[in-house]
C-alpha cells in the first residue's frame, strides 16, 4: 500500500472515529481534550462536530495552521508531562471526550509516551467519557469500544472510561 493510501485510510478512520465518540458523548456534560495540535486539522474538525463544547488542546510546539489555534486559555504547550500537571486542577473530572493523536516515527517512543499517557488522563475524565486514539492504550479503566464500520482494528482505538 502506498504511503498516500495509508494516510487517507489512517485520516478517514480517524474522522469516523472523531464523529463516533462525539455522538457517543452527546448526553454526557464536559470539554473535549485534544492531545497533540500538529497541523490543527482534527481540532478543526472538533469546532465543528463538538457542538458548543469547550476545546482544549496540548501541544509540545505549536506548528498549527493560524485558524486551527486555540486561544492562549485553551492551549497547554510543553511536553505532554510537564502540561497535564499544570492542567489537572482546571480541568480534573471534566472532559467528556478525549481524542490523542501523538504518534510518531518513533515506534519506541511512541510506545512509551502511550503507556505514561493512559494512566495520566484518567485524573481528566468524566464518568463515562469516550476516548480516542491513534495508539493502543492498556488501563483497566478503559473499556474497550467497537470502532466505525470500515475502520480496520489497531488503525483507530476507542474507549469508555469506567471510573472504579
Amino acid at each position: 500500500m502506498s504511503r498516500l493510501e495509508s494516510f487517507i485510510r489512517r485520516v478517514t478512520a480517524q474522522r469516523d472515529c472523531l464523529n463516533r465518540a462525539v455522538a457517543l458523548a452527546d448526553g454526557l456534560e464536559g470539554v473535549v481534550l485534544e492531545l497533540g495540535l500538529g497541523n490543527g486539522r482534527t481540532y478543526d474538525h472538533l469546532r465543528e462536530v463538538a457542538g458548543p463544547r469547550e476545546i482544549f488542546v496540548f501541544e509540545r510546539r505549536v506548528a498549527a495552521h493560524p485558524d486551527c489555534i486555540p486561544d492562549d486559555d485553551h492551549l497547554f504547550t510543553g511536553d505532554f508531562r510537564e502540561s497535564f500537571p499544570r492542567a489537572e486542577a482546571r480541568l480534573a473530572g471534566r472532559a467528556a471526550l478525549v481524542h490523542g493523536d501523538f504518534g510518531s516515527g518513533d515506534r519506541q517512543a511512541t510506545a512509551a509516551l502511550a503507556r505514561w499517557i493512559g494512566p495520566a488522563m484518567l485524573p481528566f475524565l468524566a464518568p463515562g467519557a469516550i476516548v480516542v486514539t491513534d495508539q493502543p492504550l492498556s488501563v483497566a479503566a478503559l473499556v474497550p469500544l467497537p470502532l466505525p464500520d470500515g475502520v480496520e482494528p489497531g488503525r483507530y482505538h476507542m474507549w469508555r472510561y469506567e471510573a472504579a
